[in-house]
């Protein structure tokens, strides 16, 4: 007797219907696809009960004749695809023909369609796939689908769904990924009776984000812009300031399709590697635009996820992207109180002027394009002039108002600021004659520059130095935070953090290879099998990193060296991590193992917190902030905080 036998076509639905339909989500997300495709400007998506009880959606498309709007509904029917050719550049949303015959296998399905030059349309009524009533009807052009009791006739698949809030959320998750990924169509959503969102249409992304995320997202939110190899990266980036504790908010798209990708999000969270604090996550919307031919978006049942046929061309581009982005943020966090009110920008271009309008988001052309990313050596500043001379506390000294003069040509870093030593775990500065520091310190000379930078061609312009605000030290609190005067704000810049970010950033700028330290003992590190493969076949980049490794049989590595300022048992999640890095197929100049040996090693040589520190050691780290070069430590957290005037006379209640 046969043991094997063929699934009836109704079993066989069913089942098919399980890898496309999971939940009411996966119905409104292919609904919307496919009115997408239909070429719709306006989109209407009604749920009711998380959408278990009713999916409604109605646009404004190109419609169905009376013939394909029952053809759509079986297996493998599309007008999207043609033959096996079209497989190599598909550039609609849906094509696989599956998404219609597997939602009616598992509701009850009504369609109503008109096309554009019809007199009248059609209306068709189905139940577990099977055409239950088709009737002529009047109706508005484009398609309206109504999706009633999903998974009435699969009590496997309904005893699994969650509570309607719940199914819900995962809707209105849909519906933001798919509103953002069409900001050209005016969508709206509308929940158990109430409107959630309505999106404009107008084909801005900055607005579309400040509907669907909401104003405090928005705000924040800095453009971005660049270019790969056949490949285009635009969007939003947050602040390092305003990351988040996971990774819900990063939202990626490619060529109008929401997609999940590895491969991205690795880019992206690499830009921010030492801007951001452990556990901290960037938040951000960018959309990739590239060739058909160059990526494969049929290699998963939702067509969520895709494979790039040029991985690292996508990696450099949207971290150079990103990066850029990022060194063009130049303001300071500020201190929040709750005394002061709320600054509402301006509204989007388009919108009236009405009560809690919601600001706009700079469009994308706010921003330069992306320019080369290379690493930025420190640059300290000018000699300070005796009207710029620090002082502890003296009050009763006049905040500077004029600006700073020129340096004349050839200035550049005192000194005294030049010859940095170490001595012990201290870090002072050494020079031929130490100077005697009075109460008040006497104003540092300058001398010419360090003959490294090359002069500039013949003919070719001489750059300015970059002018700084006004500012006055006032003195150091707690050994720990340096207070600056600047206009109507005061600075607080905490020493350590801010000269651990100088020391890294002139680290980094060396091509030379990360100094390691031989270890006592040998550390032997189990390792995955695949991750000891792909480190010894890279054994030539582990130099790089100042790390020395052996293989020492089965999968385990012995390692002999680490990075200066790495502990013995924090060799293996170094070695692992290195091996997830080249997996992605990063650089070697962009392994971030290499920049956490660095900020080890900086961490270690900055000045700490609670020592005492010259007058003179608060000018190079000060203006460097003041010029925005430091930002945040290596490890993520800001060097400086602005506390505005207004905010001190509203506590003081003196406004």
């Amino acid at each position: 007797m046969s043991v094997i036998r063929l699934l009836s076509p109704h079993v066989a639905d069913l089942i098919a219907a399980g890898e496309v339909v999971e939940r009411p989500a996966s119905v409104v997300k292919e609904l919307l696809e496919n009115s997408f495709d239909a070429g719709a400007k306006k989109v209407t998506v009604e749920i009711q009960r998380g959408g278990m009880g009713l999916i409604r959606v109605t646009d404004d498309g190109c419609g169905m004749s009376p013939e394909d709007a029952e053809t759509c509904f079986l297996r493998h029917a599309t007008s999207k695809l043609r033959d096996e050719y079209g497989l190599e550049a598909i550039g609609t949303l849906g094509f696989r023909g599956e998404a219609l015959a597997a939602i009616a296998a598992v509701s009850r399905v009504q369609l109503l369609t008109r096309q554009h030059s019809a007199e009248e349309g059609i209306s068709l009524t189905l139940e577990g796939g099977q055409v239950v009533s088709r009737d002529p009807a009047g109706c508005p052009e484009g398609t309206t689908i109504v999706v009633r009791d999903l998974f009435y006739n699969t009590p496997a698949r309904l005893k699994f769904m969650k509570k309607d809030s719940a199914e819900g959320s995962g809707v209105t998750g849909v519906m933001n990924r798919c509103a953002l990924s069409h900001p050209e169509v005016s969508i709206r959503y509308l929940r158990d009776g109430k409107e959630e969102f309505q999106t404009a249409g107008d084909g801005r992304s900055d607005s579309c984000i400040y509907t669907v995320l909401g104003r405090d997202f928005a705000r924040t939110m800095l453009p971005v812009s660049g270019s790969g190899e056949n490949l285009t990266v635009r969007g939003f980036i947050c602040p390092p300031a305003v990351a988040r504790g996971s990774r819900s908010a990063q939202y990626f798209f490619l060529n109008g399709r929401s997609i999940r990708s590895q491969l991205i999000q690795a880019a992206l969270e690499q830009a921010y590697k030492n801007v951001l604090f452990t556990g901290r996550f960037p938040a951000c919307v960018l959309y990739l635009t590239m060739k058909l031919n160059q990526v494969d978006v049929n290699v998963h049942p939702a067509k969520t996820e895709v494979r790039f046929l040029q991985e690292r061309a996508v990696f450099d581009a949207v971290y150079r992207t990103v990066l850029a982005g990022l060194r063009g943020e130049a303001e300071q966090p500020g201190l929040h109180w709750k005394a002061e009110a709320a600054k509402v920008p301006a509204a989007p271009e388009g919108k009236s002027e009405a009560p809690a309008q919601k600001p706009a988001v700079p469009p994308f052309g706010a921003r330069a394009s992306v320019p080369s990313i290379e690493a930025k050596p420190f640059s300290p500043a000018p000699a300070l002039t005796s009207a710029a001379e620090p002082t502890r506390t003296n009050y009763a000294s006049p905040p500077r108002s004029e600006p700073r003069s020129p340096e004349p040509e050839g200035a550049g870093m005192p000194e005294i600021v030049e010859q940095l030593v170490f001595r012990g775990s201290r870090m002072e500065y050494g020079t031929p004659k130490e100077p005697e520091v009075a109460e008040t310190p006497a104003p540092v000379e300058s001398t010419p520059p360090p003959p490294e930078a090359p002069a500039p061609a013949v003919g070719e312009p001489k750059p300015e130095p970059e002018a700084l605000p006004p500012y006055r030290i006032l003195g150091e609190a707690f050994r720990e935070y340096i207070l600056v005067e600047t206009g109507e704000d005061l600075l607080v810049i905490d020493k350590h953090a801010a000269h651990e970010r100088i020391l890294f950033d002139r680290l980094k700028s060396q091509d030379t290879p990360a100094p390691g330290q031989l270890l006592l003992s040998p550390a032997v590190c189990d390792l995955d099998p695949e991750d000891k493969a792909r480190l010894l076949e890279n054994a030539s980049l582990l130099p790089e990193l100042g790390v020395e490794a052996e293989d020492f049989g089965g999968n385990s590595l012995m390692v002999r060296q680490l990075p200066s300022g790495f502990a013995p048992e924090e060799a293996g999640a170094l070695l692992t991590e290195l091996a997830e890095a080249l997996r992605l197929g990063q650089k070697p100049g962009t392994l971030g193992s290499r920049d956490e040996a660095l900020a080890a090693m900086a961490c270690k040589a900055a000045v700490k917190a609670g020592w005492d520190s010259d007058p003179k050691e608060w000018v190079p780290v000060t203006e460097a902030v003041l010029r925005g070069e430091v930002k945040y430590c290596p490890h993520g957290r800001p060097v400086s905080m602005r506390l505005t005037k207004r905010q001190l006379d509203r506590n003081f209640k003196r406004t």
